[in-house]
């Protein structure tokens, strides 16, 4: 005989009166141990009233113990959205909905097993090397988190292997005769400012969005920016505060002469506080940014989608424009770039030719900011070591000088 489901113990109730009117209520507790106060009409009512919230009670307890994978993450994102920028947590948030949330998120925490985890990262291996060493950090972040919680037992990431993904192409600096040729096409454009700072100065773009005249030095002995602030967006609107990507991106970097004199003539026709600003001084928004970049896209000659309008329907065409040819549309635009030109690539180029001076990997650890002396050594050894002409001597002078000296 099938052993008959026992039911729930129902406290006493007791009569509370209410503007007048007497109820039946009974006292309990919620999920999170907060007591709370159940009314009903009658007697039958107050207690059926106890039985549904007995039942949501439970059901929010299993919950709080066993959550699924969508609600541990989102818990997990909340969490840690006091301690990192806005905008991490902006790639936080979309890489666990696309690549943990979206394959796994309706399985409770507790079930996940290793093979689902590495079932999920197979659609991030596709993706590149950054993208998946970001996918996997997020996975092993969670389930420690929920390890450490008491949620689980056993760590379904930890095997986890942490290489993965397309591998990176390479980042290329502008050469010196690139550089000059891209000054020279956009000098007197909305762009010229933001390039010569990220050449001359190494700044990030949230640094260079972000620096204000004040901390834009020109009349001392040696004059220098202050990297003091970074630009962010909100849905497109610029958000600037004084929290850097790191402590080391705090820095005071001396600037030279062609620098000097592109920002002095700025400074003289600012109307704004910032050093790069819209047409009502306020700082860029996200869009208004990309719109600026766009003088220095369109001059380029990378194959790119035209779309043509005919009755209503879009019709895609591929276009790969010739070098010094003239824009049909607007001929004031010259296809002069053959090569690709990113706001990053500015800083890039600024560090390499520190090496290439031959500044010190510390000095140069400084200047662009970098907490990791890692980032600077690989870049320092990419571009240092990358170059045989330049260690030919030293190569030969050490082998011929080591045979010389076994001949002896």
């Amino acid at each position: 005989m099938a052993k008959k489901e026992e039911q729930p113990r129902i406290p006493n109730w007791s009569i509370h009166v209410k503007k007048g009117i007497p109820y039946f209520r009974i006292q309990t507790y919620d999920a999170d141990g907060k007591r709370f106060d159940i009314y009903g009409k009658t007697e039958q009512e107050v207690k059926q009233k106890y039985l549904r919230a007995q039942e949501e009670i439970e059901a929010a307890k299993f919950r709080k113990l066993n959550p699924t994978v969508r609600e541990y993450s989102e818990k997990w994102l909340e969490m840690h959205s006091a301690v990192i920028q806005p905008s991490t947590l902006k790639g936080y948030t979309l890489a666990v909905k696309n690549y943990i949330v979206k394959p796994l998120g309706d399985m409770y925490m507790s079930d996940v097993t290793a093979d689902d985890v590495k079932l999920a990262m197979v659609a991030v291996s596709k993706r590149s090397s950054a993208t998946y060493s970001l996918v996997n950090m997020l996975f092993k972040s969670i389930f420690y988190s929920a390890q450490y919680s008491n949620l689980i037992r056993d760590n379904p990431t930890e095997k986890i292997n942490a290489k993965g993904g397309i591998p990176r192409k390479e980042k290329e600096a502008l050469t010196d005769a690139q550089a000059k040729l891209l000054l020279d096409t956009i000098r007197d454009l909305p762009p010229y400012v933001f390039v010569m700072i990220g050449l001359y100065a190494g700044l990030r773009r949230e640094e260079i969005l972000g620096l204000q005249w004040d901390c834009v030095f020109l009349d001392v002995p040696t004059p220098y920016i202050a990297v003091r602030r970074a630009w962010h967006t909100d849905h497109n609107r610029p958000v600037v505060t004084r929290e850097l990507k790191t402590p080391a991106a705090k820095r005071d970097i001396p600037i030279p002469q062609p620098l000097v004199d592109c920002l002095k003539e700025e400074k003289a026709k600012s109307i704004s506080d910032y050093v790069i600003a819209d047409k009502n001084g306020d700082p860029l928004s996200y869009s208004q940014f990309n719109r600026i970049w766009n003088y220095i896209r369109v001059r380029g000659t990378q194959e790119r989608t035209l779309y043509k309008y005919v009755n209503g329907q879009a019709i895609q065409k591929k276009f790969k424009p010739e070098l010094g040819q003239k824009c049909v549309n607007r001929e004031e635009i010259v296809y002069c770039l053959d090569f690709k030109v990113t706001p990053h690539q500015l800083r890039h180029t600024y560090i390499t030719n520190l090496i290439h001076a031959g500044v010190d990997p510390k000095t140069v650890q400084y200047l662009a900011g970098h907490e990791n002396s890692k980032v600077t050594m690989d870049i320092y050894a990419k571009a240092k070591y990358n170059r045989p002409e330049e260690l030919s001597d030293v190569v030969n002078d050490a082998l011929i000088s080591q045979t010389d000296s076994d001949e002896c």
